[in-house]
């Protein structure tokens, strides 16, 4: 278990001043020109050595995101863009951040945006939080005022300036290059990789996206050593991470907790349980609504970490963990998300634009049983043909969760079918 000592985000329920103040008396802004005299290099080692991977899904370790920034500032300017376009169903740990500790927040871009060389930052903030938006925008509004960003930022000779954009409610701008598009006032559609990011950015610029806890936590790992950070969670899935827990348990919640904690002790301990008690479990959506569903024989003992739910064909993502006990329609469930990833698919690759839509349709026969047993293998054939053949990660979005009902429930769907069978023969007598 955590302890209390080692959280990052210690104003995460908002019960503590959220301004400058609240924020420095937590230890924020504390010795931030220090840090950056240690250098550029210093700091991209500093957060390779933590073993920070992404906490926005992906996983990719952060300090080697950072080390792809080419060394010297050339005629083009380095930026750095951070992805507050938290739009995963299920998910609300960046929302908690932008509410109430966005001065993690600023610290962090700062930092980061020093040790990438870059004199820019951009925040693409998700269009439905508006009031994050707010609470952000005087964040830094306030550290421009005290000069701890701006120019000489902290007194560092480091001039530095941050910047809010407000996208309007697209999930595929959470894609890190369709993000970069919606930032440069076009239709946000993913770009093919390569070039990457960090070669051909924003405005053509070498660029780095960071998803906001990533970002956040760098400032505190850089002050307590990265020897602190990769002690906490496993080997290879270091530190701590927000989880946030809803569906059928007593008390949902977003909580900050050590990776590789066994996921039934994360329910019972953080959120009371499964309503029902734990037999009721049904299933587990362990990060966010694109990964595969787990079955409660799995749950009861998978750890919550990026290894470890890889091994049981799912995935950490963005660690939003849908509990669902045995009063869902699971088919139903699932259903439900294949219409999100049809309504949301940009339609610039043939297999998601089509793809999403065929799969909708057949899971909305399923829902009802009006379907024969062989189309469940058609289906399953239809989710492979869409995943990896997409220029983004939308295709492989839409066609975990029906690959991990599949792969977990097939009885329940092929029950299905059969008592539609049924009715339809007692209809027809």
């Amino acid at each position: 278990m955590l302890a209390d000592k080692d959280r990052i985000f210690t104003n995460l329920y908002g019960q503590h001043d959220w301004r400058l103040a609240g924020a420095r008396r937590r230890g924020d802004w504390d010795g931030t020109a220090a840090i950056i005299a240690r250098g550029r290099e210093t700091i991209v080692e500093e957060i390779k050595a933590s073993g920070l991977r992404g906490r926005g899904g992906a996983g990719f370790p952060t300090g080697m995101k950072w080390s792809f920034m080419p060394k010297d500032v050339g005629p083009r300017p380095h930026y750095l863009v951070v992805n507050a376009d938290e739009s995963e169903p299920g998910t609300c740990k960046d929302r908690d951040i932008l509410r109430y500790d966005p001065h993690k927040l600023v610290e962090g871009c700062l930092l980061a945006s020093f040790a990438m060389g870059a004199h820019a930052c951009y925040i693409y903030i998700r269009g439905e939080f508006y009031n994050e938006a707010l609470h952000l925008q005087a964040a830094i509004d306030e550290a421009y005022e005290a000069g701890l960003i701006g120019k000489n930022a902290c007194g560092s000779g480091w001039d530095f300036d941050l910047y809010v954009h407000r996208g309007a409610g697209a999930y595929i701008c959470g894609e890190e290059t369709a993000l970069l598009e919606s930032l440069e006032g076009k239709k946000g559609m993913p770009r093919l990789k390569p070039p990457f990011p960090a070669a051909v950015g924003l405005y053509g610029c070498p660029t780095t996206v960071n998803n906001v806890e990533s970002i956040a936590v760098a400032p505190t790992i850089l002050r307590r050593g990265a020897a602190w950070f990769s002690a906490l969670g496993r080997p290879k899935n270091a530190g701590t991470k927000l989880f946030c827990i809803s569906g059928h348990v007593n008390k949902p919640c977003n909580v900050e907790e050590e990776l590789g904690i066994p996921l039934r002790e994360l329910i019972e301990r953080y959120a009371g349980g499964v309503r029902g008690g734990w037999e009721n479990l049904l299933g587990v959506i362990p990060g966010g609504s694109s990964v595969p569903v787990l079955p409660k024989s799995i749950c009861d003992d998978v750890l919550m970490d990026f290894d470890s739910l890889r091994d049981v064909k799912s995935g950490l993502g963005t660690a939003a963990v849908i509990v669902m006990d045995k009063s869902t329609d699971i088919i139903r469930a699932i259903a439900r998300l294949s219409h999100f990833y049809k309504h949301e698919s940009c339609g610039q690759c043939t297999p998601c634009r089509e793809g999403t839509g065929w799969m909708m349709r057949v899971m909305n026969r399923m829902v009802e049983g009006r379907a024969e047993p062989e189309e469940i293998d058609t289906l399953e054939q239809v989710t492979r043909q869409v995943e990896g053949h997409t220029i983004c990660a939308l295709g492989d979005a839409a066609a975990w969760p029906i690959q991990g009902l599949i792969r977990h429930f097939r009885p329940v769907i092929e029950e299905r079918i059969a008592a539609y069978k049924a009715g339809q023969r007692m209809a027809a007598e």
